[in-house]
C-alpha cells in the first residue's frame, strides 16, 4: 500500500484495509442520505437498506467498471413533498417508481443513439464550470451543516469544525502508506471525539434504540396526478448523473461514458431508483461525497464501494448501530464536506486546463461566463412543481449555448472557428 499512489477501479484490495476504506466511504454519504428520510418523516433503515442494495446493483449492471455510491437524491424533495401533503407517502413512491422506469427508458434510448451528443452540447468551456458547480453550490450545505451560518454561531461547533477540516487536510498530505488513504475516516473519528468533549452529542437515543430491527418496507400506490406532479424531476436527476459521469471519469482518467457507457451507468441509477419506490425508500442516485472522497484518497476500486454498500445494508437491521452514526454531529459532516464538495469543484477546474480551452475565443469565455453566473446567482425556473435552478439550471443554459453554436457553425456564421 505504502508504494502505491494510485488503487485503479478493477483492483482487489486486501481484506484487513478493505473494512476502514468501506467504512470512509459510508461515513462520507451518511449525514447527507439520512436527512432525506428525516424529512419525508420515515425512519432511515430502509434508505440505509436501498442505499447499499442499489449501490450494489450499480456495479453489477456497469460490470465493475464504474465505481460509484448511491445515496438519497434531494432532487425529489420539493415535488414529492407536494405528493405526500396531499395524498401521502405510498403515492410519492409511485411517481419514484415512474421516473425510475421513465429513467430506464431513456437510457436504452442513449444505447440507440449513442452518447456523443454530449461533446457537442457541452463542450470542454461548459463542462468544466457545471462540473465545478456540482461542488461550488454545495458550499452552503457544508457551511449550514457546520452550523456556521446562523445568527449565533456555538464556539463549540466551530472547534469541532476547524478539528475535523483541519485533520483531514493535514492528514491528506502529511499521513504515509495505510493512514494516507483514510484521512476523511480518521477526520470523522477526531471530530467526534472532539463532539464528545464539547458536549454536543446525545447518546439517549442510543441507549433507547432496540439492538436489531428490520427496515419499514412498504408498497407504492400509483395514482396519475401525483405521478404527473414528480416526472419533471427525470431532467434534473439526468443532468446530474451525467455531470458525476464525467467528473468521475476524470478523477479515475477513463472515460466512463464509453465504458461501460452512459447508457449503463444512468440505466442502473434509474433502476435503484424504481425498486426503491417498490420497497417504500427514497430514490438514489450518484453521491458527490464519495466521489470526493475518491478524488482525496485516490482510492477507486469497487470492491472498496462494494464494501461500503454491505455495510450499509448490514446497519440498517442493527437499531443501535445506525442510530450511533445518526449521532456524528454536524460540525463534524460539515468539517468533511468543506474539502469533499471543494475538491469536487476543482475537478471542474481540471476538465478546462486538461482540455486546453481556449479562452481567447469568445464562445469559450462567454459559455464558461454564463454558466458560472447562471449556477452561483440563485436564480431559479419553475414549470409547475419542478423548479430548476444551480447546476441543473446552468447545465441546461450550457446545452442550450452549445447546440445555438454548433448550429451558427454549421452554418458559417461565426467568426472564431
Amino acid at each position: 500500500m505504502s508504494e502505491r499512489k494510485i488503487i485503479q477501479v478493477e483492483e482487489k484490495v486486501p481484506f484487513k484495509l478493505l473494512f476502514p476504506l468501506s467504512l470512509q466511504h459510508m461515513f462520507a454519504m451518511f449525514g447527507a442520505s439520512v436527512l432525506v428520510p428525516f424529512i419525508f418523516g420515515i425512519n432511515p433503515a430502509i434508505v440505509l437498506f436501498m442505499n447499499g442494495l442499489g449501490t450494489l446493483l450499480f456495479i453489477f449492471i456497469t460490470k465493475g467498471k464504474a465505481p460509484a455510491y448511491l445515496g438519497s437524491s434531494f432532487a425529489f424533495l420539493a415535488p414529492a413533498s407536494i405528493v405526500i401533503s396531499k395524498w401521502g407517502y405510498s403515492y410519492a413512491l409511485g411517481g419514484f417508481v415512474a421516473v425510475g422506469f421513465l429513467g430506464c427508458i431513456l437510457s436504452f434510448i442513449i444505447y440507440k443513439f449513442g452518447s456523443n451528443w454530449i461533446n457537442v452540447v457541452l463542450p470542454p468551456a461548459a463542462m468544466g464550470p457545471v462540473v465545478a458547480l456540482i461542488g461550488l453550490e454545495l458550499a452552503g450545505t457544508a457551511a449550514g451543516n457546520a452550523g456556521l451560518t446562523g445568527d449565533k454561531i456555538s464556539s463549540a461547533n466551530v472547534t469541532v469544525f476547524l478539528v475535523t477540516l483541519l485533520v483531514a487536510v493535514f492528514g491528506s498530505v502529511m499521513f504515509r502508506k495505510f493512514l494516507s488513504v483514510i484521512p476523511i475516516l480518521i477526520a470523522i473519528i477526531v471530530g467526534y471525539i472532539v463532539a464528545v468533549f464539547c458536549g454536543i452529542v446525545d447518546f439517549t437515543p442510543v441507549a433507547q434504540a432496540p439492538i436489531f430491527s428490520l427496515p419499514n418496507f412498504s408498497m407504492p400506490k400509483f395514482k396519475l396526478e401525483a405521478i404527473v406532479t414528480i416526472i419533471p424531476v427525470l431532467l434534473v436527476v439526468t443532468s446530474e448523473h451525467i455531470g458525476h459521469q464525467i467528473v468521475t471519469s476524470k478523477i479515475v482518467e477513463r472515460d466512463l461514458l464509453q465504458d461501460p457507457g452512459l447508457h449503463r451507468t444512468l440505466f442502473a441509477d434509474n433502476f435503484s431508483t424504481m425498486i426503491s419506490g417498490f420497497i417504500g425508500s427514497v430514490p438514489t442516485t450518484t453521491y458527490g461525497e464519495n466521489i470526493g472522497v475518491m478524488a482525496m484518497t485516490r482510492v477507486y476500486s469497487v470492491y472498496v464501494i462494494a464494501g461500503a454498500a454491505i455495510l450499509s445494508i448490514i446497519s440498517s437491521f442493527i437499531g443501535k448501530m445506525t442510530t450511533l452514526i445518526s449521532t456524528i454531529p454536524g460540525p463534524v459532516i460539515g468539517g468533511i464536506s468543506f474539502l469533499l464538495y471543494g475538491m469536487i469543484g476543482a475537478s471542474g477546474i481540471r476538465i478546462l486546463v486538461d482540455s486546453q480551452v481556449d479562452y481567447s475565443k469568445s464562445r469559450n469565455m462567454a459559455m464558461t461566463s454564463v454558466i458560472m453566473v447562471t449556477g452561483l446567482s440563485g436564480i431559479k425556473v419553475q414549470f409547475g412543481s419542478i423548479q430548476l435552478t444551480g447546476m441543473v439550471l446552468a447545465c441546461v443554459v450550457g446545452m442550450l449555448m452549445g447546440l445555438i453554436f454548433y448550429m451558427l457553425d454549421k452554418f458559417n456564421l461565426t467568426n472564431d472557428r
